[in-house]
């Protein structure tokens, strides 16, 4: 469920710059976060260097890319040579890690949340993602 001042709050695909990407101790463990302290996840539909959510009506609004406009930066613990990007339809740079395209969720609304790892949605699960590059559910 979605509470009204989600939307304000919710971290943004389009408010990136460079991104940076650090870990957070959660109650799945220690996962990926973006700059701001929000769940970063993978989508279990995706290919090594491949966003399908972009394919499904709906998803990228949901799911917003993690994007950047330079080099991803890694916090503590983050595989920095793991870190890269792919270009989606009109030249925006998704950030991936071990070659899995990066998401948030637009209604997060908490540092950290982890509420929504395993939610199935667009054809796919959605799940945080550990140090090393693995899907956590």
């Amino acid at each position: 469920v979605c509470a009204v001042g989600a939307l304000a709050s919710a971290p943004t695909a389009q408010t990136a710059r460079i991104a940076k990407v650090q870990l957070r101790t959660t109650s799945l463990g220690r996962i990926l976060v973006n700059g701001a302290g929000f769940t970063i996840y993978e989508f279990t539909s995706d290919r090594l260097n491949k966003d399908t959510c972009v394919r499904h009506a709906g998803c990228p609004g949901t799911w917003p890319a993690l994007t950047t406009t330079g080099k991803p930066k890694a916090g503590p613990g983050v595989k920095v040579r793991e870190l890269g990007t792919i270009t989606l339809p009109g030249g925006v740079k998704q950030v991936t890690y071990f070659g899995h395209p990066l998401y948030s969720y637009e209604f997060d609304v908490a540092r950290g949340d982890t509420g929504y790892v395993g939610a199935v949605e667009f054809g796919g699960a959605w799940e945080a993602v550990n140090a090393a590059g693995h899907g956590v559910k």
